[in-house]
């Protein structure tokens, strides 16, 4: 086929797409049918489809065909926050608040003025925090079960910080990551940057396919694990004591290095230990005040092996120095005081109460969740799209998340990830009764 009759078709195709003749949601013909119709080679109306999933025009399922993509949606939807509008109803991203706590800042602001070491907190501070930092946050990672000196202890500006500096650390461009198939969008987006290869690992009832990880490993020369095995990001998911043996048994037989992710396991009750207990020698565990206190909040913390310590130590210097003093002190403040571990308490309570309002509100949907998450996981029926039902949504001003930034396999369910914390109750009452009768309107 000559490459002028080829790009034709593309154009046209697009052409069609863009000026609203082929609308989202519309079944495209087979490649074969395609190929019959054009008088083309198979592989030449492959390559045709392939141009317009390129760019963006249109998407491959699995076992469906191929679909017109919905492309009035703001790209990366539930990535980018700066895409939630002013006015907009937020269920796409987390930033949980309760009443008071900008009482809490102001508080802690005046206890630091008042104290002696304030012109020490306006210098460079030594990249993995201060020595009594370190302390306060390995008394805290004490409480969870996890027991580590202060000398494995490092700060970080926030949980996506201390996974940054980790792979920075320990992987290099190619190298292999195993991670769930569905994942936190924050990894993916810092994997795809730092060049790194997401192998995905299917899913089975309340985890990962641990057997799929095995035969990956076989396959593949696997380097690391990301894992949240304690309030899964989107699925919710806790792991039992016994997956999370089997994953540092395959890790241990396969040299893997383990990436613990940690940021909501506050929202479980007496959830089993982390796997950093189990795997002490290859685990780093990763977590952060984000989500427990307030996103503005930017203090983190990565707990390591202490072999491990030194390299992460020096990306840390490569990309922040070290955190902000002063954001350090007021968050150790509230660890050594309790306050931490309170609003901690009071947002599981917080999360309970929302996901009890959703189940009502979406009732009679499937619903993926845990009773402690401030998120739940909507999986569609097999003829509805999620980008139209995203795109009804945001003409009600409400946000919500497509699967596409948390899925790291080739094909993309349809679903919806709703964030229950941004919003007062009586607003997310009100937001996800619209949800439901959207759900279903395009079901």
């Amino acid at each position: 086929m000559p490459r002028s009759r080829y790009k034709s078709l593309v154009d046209a195709f697009a052409a069609d797409i863009r000026a609203g003749r082929l609308l989202p949601g519309t079944r495209l013909p087979t490649h074969r049918e395609l190929a019959s119709r054009e008088g083309l080679a198979l592989v030449t109306a492959s390559r045709v489809y392939g141009e317009l999933e390129a760019m963006g025009l249109v998407s491959g399922e699995t076992g469906r065909g191929t679909f017109v993509r919905e492309t009035s949606l703001p790209p990366n939807l539930g990535i980018d926050q700066q895409d939630v509008a002013a006015g907009m109803i937020d269920l796409n991203f987390n930033y949980p608040s309760l009443p008071g706590q900008g009482d809490l800042l102001r508080s802690g602001l005046r206890q630091l003025a008042a104290g002696g070491d304030l012109e020490a907190l306006l210098r460079y501070q030594p990249h993995a925090g201060r020595l009594h930092e370190r302390v306060s946050v390995a008394r805290h990672l004490g409480a969870r079960g996890l027991t580590v000196g202060a000398e494995q202890v490092l700060m970080v500006s926030g949980a996506q910080h201390g996974l940054a500096v980790t792979m920075m650390a320990f992987l290099k461009p190619g190298d292999v990551i195993a991670a769930d198939a569905l994942t936190y969008s924050g990894f993916k987006v810092l994997a795809e940057a730092l060049h790194l290869e997401i192998a995905p690992i299917a899913a089975a009832e309340s985890g990962p396919n641990l057997d799929a990880l095995e035969k990956l490993c076989r396959r593949r020369r696997v380097r690391a694990v990301y894992t949240m095995p304690t309030m899964h990001n989107p699925l919710g998911w806790v792991m039992s004591a016994e997956q999370r043996e089997h994953l540092v048994a395959i890790a241990r037989k396969h040299d893997l290095l383990i990436i613990e992710d940690a940021a909501y396991a506050f929202l479980a009750e007496n959830p089993p230990l982390p796997v950093a207990v189990l795997a002490p020698e290859r685990t780093v565990y990763v977590s952060g005040l984000s989500k427990s206190i307030a996103t503005g909040l930017r203090v983190g913390f990565v707990a390591a092996p202490i072999e491990k310590v030194a390299a992460i130590e020096r990306t840390i210097r490569s990309t922040t120095w070290n955190t902000p003093g002063v954001m350090t002190a007021i968050a150790c403040a509230w660890l050594d005081d309790g306050t931490v571990m309170q609003l901690e308490e009071e947002k599981r309570r917080d999360a309970q109460a929302r996901q009890i309002v959703a189940a009502r509100a979406l009732d009679g949907l499937r619903c993926v969740t845990h009773p402690s998450s401030y998120f739940l996981w909507l999986p569609l029926s097999e003829d509805a799209r999620a980008d139209q039902i995203t795109k009804a949504l945001m003409k009600e001003n409400i946000a919500v998340s497509t699967a596409e930034p948390f899925a790291t396999s080739v094909h993309v369910p349809h679903a919806i990830r709703l964030a229950l914390g941004s919003v007062d109750i009586d607003t997310l009452k009100a937001a996800l009764a619209r949800v439901k009768w959207m759900v279903e309107a395009y079901s």
